[in-house]
């Protein structure tokens, strides 16, 4: 049955589109959701693992890696309509690990090479990126904060390991005991906000991340899948995760399913990229967001709350350098990215959402009342969308029937 709002015949172009990367082998298998009017259609392909017989089904579990920031920023939101926080609060009280800043003069100064920071790093900060902290998107070795963000295990400078990571209490005072790269408020840098909001979330609600998560957003929105570990009697829904080598020219294995680094709970909940879900799950909560916050008659955000996560949040100025995330159409907002500008298909302004780097995608669009998922087990190769992603949404967007 077509989905409302989408074109029947255009749904079979995109699956046999979709398809073409099983086939071409180019992914071992696939999860794609689209919706539209509160209608959806699922499509499954391929199998959970290369040259298996485990064939992919609509509620295998995936790695969402950085999908995991909408929701964190989703969570800080809740807090912030509590009056829990507020967006100007400097972290002080709650994050004593991040008080009293020094900024590296330089990128490329010693760690001691410093001045004071302005200000307080705020929460406001945290949910547009604007810390004066976050990935370094530069080859190994060229900086000496690098190599700091590696030895003390921050996180974003590769794929994620939570077997590796430090407990909550420790990777944040690890990070206290770094300089910022930049001023609080002054530029934008990927991922470190969200860690940090996960902590912060914690602290200010007095209960794990997870649990935060699990009361305020999982179970409203019946997210039952959704979680930082996969448990015993669910770990055969799992999908064998794979990144690419270019020198054989082959998928390996990355993480996998029978002895997954997300088969028992880790020491640091990653509000980053630690959460594994399915599609039916992540739909739930993209469906929120399109909901203006409800879900059924619960409201889990004010109308107000979504509108200001999903708008532009920073500036030309504090975008720029960081043209490897951002292009002439897109901007962020608080967790995710924010298509501000049409200049291809794909691109439709106020559509927000992110990608996840083990290879998931996923937006709402207000303006065509649409939601789209595609989960995918191979980790993306390089910054770049892979091209299954910009098929993914051309396809979805082309598929949009109004008559």
């Amino acid at each position: 049955m077509a989905v409302r709002g989408f074109s029947k015949e255009r749904l079979l172009r995109m699956q046999k589109v979709m398809s073409g990367y099983v086939e071409r082998r180019d992914v071992p298998g696939m999860v794609t959701l689209v919706g539209r009017h509160g209608e959806v259609r699922v499509e499954v392909f391929g199998c959970k693992s290369v040259g298996g017989n485990d064939p992919m089904r609509r509620d295998t579990i995936f790695r969402i890696a950085s999908l995991t920031k909408l929701i964190t920023a989703a969570a800080a939101m809740i807090l912030i309509e509590e009056c829990t926080i507020r967006l100007g609060d400097p972290v002080d009280g709650l994050l004593p690990e991040l008080a009293n800043r020094k900024v590296l003069k330089r990128m490329d100064s010693p760690l001691d090479d410093t001045i004071p920071a302005k200000r307080s790093i705020t929460v406001r900060d945290l949910l547009n990126f604007c810390m004066g902290f976050g990935s370094v998107m530069a080859a190994p070795g060229r900086y000496p904060i690098q190599q700091a963000i590696r030895d003390l295990k921050i996180g974003g400078d590769g794929p994620p390991v939570p077997d590796e990571a430090p407990t909550a209490d420790q990777w944040i005072r690890n990070l206290g005991s770094l300089p910022l790269i930049h001023q609080p408020g002054e530029k934008w840098m990927y991922n470190t906000g969200s860690d940090v909001l996960g902590i912060l979330i914690a602290r200010a609600s007095g209960k794990s991340f997870e649990g935060f998560l699990r009361e305020r957003i999982f179970t409203p929105l019946g997210m039952n899948d959704t979680s930082f570990a996969v448990p015993a009697d669910k770990l055969n829904r799992l999908a064998t995760s794979y990144q690419y080598n270019p020198q054989t020219k082959q998928l390996e294995v990355y993480d996998d399913a029978a002895s997954s680094h997300w088969s028992h709970p880790s020491s640091f909940q990653s509000g980053a990229g630690g959460l594994v879900s399915t599609a039916d799950d992540y739909a739930a909560f993209c469906q929120m967001l399109l909901n203006k916050g409800k879900v059924g008659q619960e409201r889990i955000l004010s109308r107000l709350s979504v509108e200001l996560m999903t708008s532009d949040q920073i500036t030309a100025e504090q975008r720029a350098g960081s043209e490897i995330f951002f292009d002439n159409n897109s901007s962020w907002g608080f967790g995710g990215s924010v298509v501000t500008r049409q200049d291809d298909l794909p691109n439709v302004p106020g559509r927000y959402g992110w990608t996840g780097g083990l290879g998931t995608s996923a937006g709402v669009d207000p303006k065509e009342n649409m939601i789209g998922i595609l989960m995918t087990q191979r980790m993306m190769d390089s910054p770049d969308p892979p091209k299954v992603f910009l098929d993914f949404w051309t396809s979805a967007y082309q598929a949009i029937d109004d008559e």
